[in-house]
């Protein structure tokens, strides 16, 4: 029935600079895709700034609890406040304005929008106003002290809960009228106070019984990430009653990792609540090929087939989007059929239909592509960890889940369609993004040059291994990503400066923006999570860093002295943080061709 699409931290790590014009191809895809059930999150911030005015709050501790746009997704769900905010009062307009238009496309193609609902998390300044409030002070999320976490709960009975949940959706509805499904999330990555369940069970009742205060027909759509993400809280007793605190129908459980670690098949198909089979995929909008296609393929109707199924559709849920095109195309039609597709013969079509010409040696790379680094077994979870793209050290995984010389001979191949195929912007966007994977192996090869090297004390094995890769090998990238605009630094951040009304605002933005790829957090806390290869990044962050190491080996072999790896974080933190703050302005136009790049990279690299 449902062809889910969206995940709540898609709307930062994606969606949080876009203007209306690429919401429209988004919601155009979304169409052609079949797509009919999605989350309609902007502007949601308005809302809650004219219930928390209501309610007797002063603009300075709303201005606190807000963090900037590029971390909303985790202020929503009770993780952060305040960090990279306040928000301007030109966001919320502009917000605003996107959302109209966004549920009323989505609305006029058939689509369900799915509406933003309180999940019990409020601003410290709620405790000022109402002393005597039932309120518990969750622990820091995720490497995050109090300054920036540590958000305040509701109690479940506490009368305030019910008053602030229906205001909010009320207001909400006012705005954009409603299709009926509500998402929240009350415990994302976030311990319960207690593991009763009664107390559970109080919880989501009290969260589904605010909705219907606003809405008789709410229907509550939650991420089931919780269950999986903490499994030792999440025992058969706690789940049941938390969904068991829902009329059973009126809640949809996402299983969100279904692909890697479905929850479905241990809580005998969520205990009769409905759920939609989601493919996560992506964290954090990383780039690197990467796939299950067996896992996915098969799952779903795995999935519809066992005891008492409640299955009721299929998701896509990535974190990031804007890679890896091949594996959504996949899943999305997987909505549409009976039984798994054979792989390799839809592939080849596949080609055919993205370069919009037959080619057999396009058709070749893209089979070895399938059969490898697109075909993860066991219980994969795809956070690039290539050394490229983070903190250098001597103890790095370099480990890969497929074979290193099949992404080689797919770029060979690709590389020889060129002539063929090398008007259409599909291929080139493919040729790119392979030759950036044959790279990150590289990189991964020269690295573990460099740290035989050290530690057998060969310095001018060293210093060849360490010259080719800072002064060459990475330079070398750092081109080619820069020969096409979706692989662009620039166009990240010039997307979030276009956002400001004023040069303040243009500043604020590109700090959120910098920050989020990067050190995510004031300190580094999620460093490298969201991590990018893009033009300009590679060369001016991951280069640098790779640059740091490198003299820091050698002045270690030079000089005698054992290398430190925390006084080396200590330096590395300098430049990292640097990078975020040097207001250097990235062309947002791409510059040279990718063909021409790319083969220039093949003649002196492929092994």
């Amino acid at each position: 029935r449902y062809r889910y699409y969206q995940n709540v931290c898609t709307q930062s790590y994606s969606y949080v600079w876009w203007d209306w014009a690429r919401w429209e191809r988004e919601i155009d895809w979304m169409a052609l895709s079949g797509i009919n059930l999605a989350l309609a999150f902007v502007g949601q911030e308005v809302a809650w700034q004219r219930v928390y005015r209501s309610l007797g709050l002063n603009q300075s501790e709303i201005d606190e609890y807000f963090t900037g746009p590029g971390f909303l997704a985790w202020n929503r769900m009770g993780n952060l406040h305040g960090w990279a905010g306040p928000l301007p009062p030109a966001w919320h307009l502009k917000q605003l304005y996107l959302q109209y238009r966004i549920v009323e496309r989505m609305r006029s193609l058939g689509m369900i929008t799915v509406l933003p609902a309180f999940a019990g998390h409020v601003p410290q300044g709620v405790l000022r106003v109402f002393p005597r409030v039932n309120a518990t002070r969750l622990g820091g999320w995720s490497h995050f002290d109090c300054t920036y976490s540590c958000t305040y709960l509701l109690d479940p009975e506490d009368p305030m809960f019910q008053v602030i949940g229906t205001l909010f959706l009320k207001e909400l509805i006012k705005e954009f009228g409603t299709d009926h499904v509500y998402s929240a999330d009350t415990f994302n990555e976030m311990t319960p106070v207690s593991s009763d369940p009664a107390y559970l069970s109080r919880v989501s009742n009290a969260v589904f019984t605010s909705m219907t205060g606003a809405d008789p027909d709410a229907l509550w759509l939650m991420q089931g990430w919780l269950f999986q993400h903490q499994p030792d809280f999440w025992q058969p007793a706690q789940v049941r009653a938390l969904l068991h605190g829902v009329p059973l129908g009126r809640m949809i459980v996402l299983d969100l990792f279904a692909e890697s670690k479905p929850v479905y098949q241990w809580t005998e198909s969520f205990y009769g609540q409905p759920f939609i089979w989601c493919m996560l995929h992506n964290f954090g909008g990383n780039h690197g090929l990467f796939g299950t296609v067996e896992a996915i393929n098969h799952g779903p109707f795995t999935a519809r087939h066992f005891p008492n199924s409640t299955m009721v559709g299929t998701g896509l849920v990535p974190e990031g989007i804007e890679q890896n095109d091949m594996v959504y195309e996949l899943m999305n039609e997987l909505g549409w059929r009976q039984e798994p597709l054979d792989l390799p013969s839809w592939v080849t079509r596949y080609a055919e239909r993205r370069y919009g010409a037959p080619n057999a040696a396009a058709a070749s790379a893209w089979r070895l592509l399938l059969r490898s680094v697109y075909n993860c077994t066991g219980v994969c979870v795809n956070h690039n960890r290539s050394p490229l793209v983070r903190r250098p050290s001597l103890r790095m995984d370099t480990e890969l889940w497929y074979n290193a010389s099949d992404v080689y001979e797919a770029w060979r191949l690709l590389l020889s369609a060129g002539t063929a195929l090398g008007s259409s912007p599909t291929f080139r966007y493919d040729l790119v993004d392979v030759t950036r994977q044959a790279a990150q192996q590289l990189v991964s090869d020269y690295y573990q040059s460099i740290r035989r090297a050290f530690q057998s004390h060969a310095l001018p094995e060293l210093l060849t291994a360490g010259g080719v890769l800072v002064y060459d090998l990475l330079p070398e990238l750092d081109s080619l990503l820069s020969s096409h605009s979706l692989f662009l630094l620039g166009r990240w951040l010039e997307s979030a400066r276009a956002m400001a009304t004023s040069d303040r605002e243009a500043e604020q933005y590109e700090l959120n923006a910098r920050n989020q790829v990067t050190l995510w957090g004031p300190s580094g806390n999620i460093l490298d999570y969201a991590n990018k290869q893009l033009g300009g990044l590679v060369l001016d962050y991951y280069g640098v860093r790779w640059s740091l190491f490198v003299s820091a080996l050698v002045e270690s072999l030079n000089s005698g002295s054992p290398f430190h790896q925390d006084q080396f974080n200590q330096a590395v933190f300098q430049v990292e943080r640097g990078f975020v703050y040097n207001k250097k302005r990235y062309p947002a136009v791409p510059a040279g061709d990718s063909l021409e790049i790319s083969r220039k990279l093949f003649l002196k690299y492929y092994p």
